[in-house]
């Protein structure tokens, strides 16, 4: 795209090319665009004038893209991302002691800490909004890197390139089952190949716990091809409170409400742990209650007696 091309288009025509592209039809991505028909068709019209070709073919029935659009529908997308992502990038660092806050935080290291860190946050700073959202590693990654968290503390998934992971606690993979399920456990610890396929609760692949079993141990089919696959926790307690089952989850799940009860045996054959890591944009300057909610987490982290196995990588980042 030339440089005339680009200072005469703007995001509002990349959002008009996406909305009818996305919904097939000038009257139902007016609609959603809250702009009449014709101004939108203008705008198309504009597009394609700007660009030199069709962008779509017009029928009585539906609005279908050519070959051009197709390949270029990605591309417009990134950009509208992108330009999203920089104005919440813009708004957040303009953030001071008032404002609206939007993290993810992982279920087992919001019960351990986070909880009471994000309490003391509110305490000192009743002003700022906070909104805490509780999806997947997968959809925390992709939510930052659009701008619409501010940063996330979570498991890594799939490392984009475009965000930044601190690490900030380290855990080791367990067995967790009821009390009288028949386990074979030597010196506390047992190893996979002493455990009952059949009997196995798995998480989904999209899940962070379950990619990573998943690919740590690609040999063992108990891992691979699991009878039961879950993608909550809260799902997960439910089966294991019934008895005759177990699942291989950190050690911080045990801190989870509800999952006191349960018992946790360490993996000892083979050893596995997890990264939970503070992520953020890494061409994002924190704002200023970024910052002050992470103060809160670091002071939470230092003084919380750690559960058996369980360590802080606080002191080793600062090094």
């Amino acid at each position: 795209m030339s440089s005339h091309l680009s200072r005469s288009l703007s995001i509002r025509h990349f959002r008009c090319f996406i909305e009818v592209a996305n919904s097939g039809s000038f009257t139902v991505a007016a609609a959603r665009l809250f702009v009449t028909q014709s101004s939108l068709t203008t705008t198309i019209q504009q597009f394609e004038d700007q660009v030199g070709m069709k962008l779509f073919d017009r029928n009585t029935r539906r609005v279908v893209m050519t070959p051009e659009a197709v390949s270029f529908k990605g591309q417009a997308e990134k950009i509208v991302r992108e330009f999203d992502a920089s104005v919440t990038d813009l708004e957040a660092f303009s953030q001071g002691r008032m404002g609206h806050l939007r993290i993810a935080l992982a279920p087992s290291l919001l019960h351990l800490f986070l909880a009471r860190a994000v309490m003391r946050f509110r305490s000192d700073y009743p002003d700022i909004r906070l909104t805490i959202r509780d999806a997947s590693a997968q959809q925390v990654e992709q939510l930052v890197a659009d701008g619409e968290l501010d940063f996330a503390v979570a498991t890594k998934f799939r490392g984009l390139d475009e965000l930044e992971y601190t690490p900030l606690i380290e855990d080791p993979f367990g067995v967790i089952c009821r009390a009288d399920y028949p386990l074979s456990a030597k010196d506390g610890a047992v190893t996979l190949e002493a455990l009952k396929p059949a009997d196995y609760i798995a998480f989904t692949s999209d899940m962070g716990i379950g990619k990573y079993t998943r690919k740590q141990v690609p040999q063992l089919s108990l891992l691979q091809e699991p009878p039961v696959e879950i993608s909550s926790f809260t799902s997960l307690l439910a089966m294991l409170r019934e008895g005759g089952c177990f699942a291989i989850a950190p050690a911080l799940t045990t801190t989870i409400a509800g999952f006191e009860t349960l018992r946790f045996y360490p993996l000892s054959d083979p050893v596995l742990t997890r990264q939970s890591f503070l992520v953020a944009r890494k061409l994002r300057s924190l704002s200023p209650s970024s910052r002050r909610l992470l103060e809160k987490i670091s002071e939470a982290i230092k003084e919380r007696e750690l559960p058996h196995g369980v360590t802080s990588l606080l002191e080793k980042t600062a090094s």
